[in-house]
């Protein structure tokens, strides 16, 4: 389980809403002018995630937030290699089936990847809102800080 720090901000219906809390090892950092991580922190912790929580909470509560990394991670790679995937593979079955003398076959090939990738994005999102995927990888509340 990959696990972080929150703040709990508001409570609705057995969901938790949390901001995440700050960082430890960037507190007392000096260089925080040329650090990414601290950029993209201070955008991202503005935000508030709606978890699960079975516990007992007030606004105001730090808890440990966490995510199943295995699912996680078969999540990351259906959504990101499966379209590279279909891109390729639509380039590849264009330039296949055109002849070699076409005038236009550069933008064939290229149209025809653009198809088969947006197609793919469009099949995984049908797969996850018909429940057929369960990828969606959701982040609970462990335990009260």
């Amino acid at each position: 389980m990959i696990e972080e720090l929150a703040v709990v901000v508001k409570i609705e219906n057995h969901q938790v809403w949390v901001e995440s809390g700050q960082n430890n090892a960037c507190g007392g950092c000096q260089q925080k002018a040329s650090c990414t991580t601290n950029a993209i922190g201070s955008v991202l912790k503005k935000k508030s995630v709606p978890v699960d929580c079975n516990i007992q909470l007030k606004t105001g509560d730090e808890v440990m937030v966490a995510i199943d990394e295995n699912l996680l991670l078969r999540a990351s790679l259906l959504l990101y290699l499966t379209p590279l995937i279909a891109l390729f593979t639509g380039a590849g079955i264009a330039d296949w089936m055109l002849p070699d003398n076409d005038r236009y076959a550069d933008l064939w090939i290229a149209c025809s990847a653009l198809l088969c990738f947006v197609l793919s994005l469009w099949l995984i999102n049908k797969a996850q809102s018909l429940l057929i995927l369960n990828y969606y990888a959701r982040p609970v509340v462990v335990r009260k800080i």
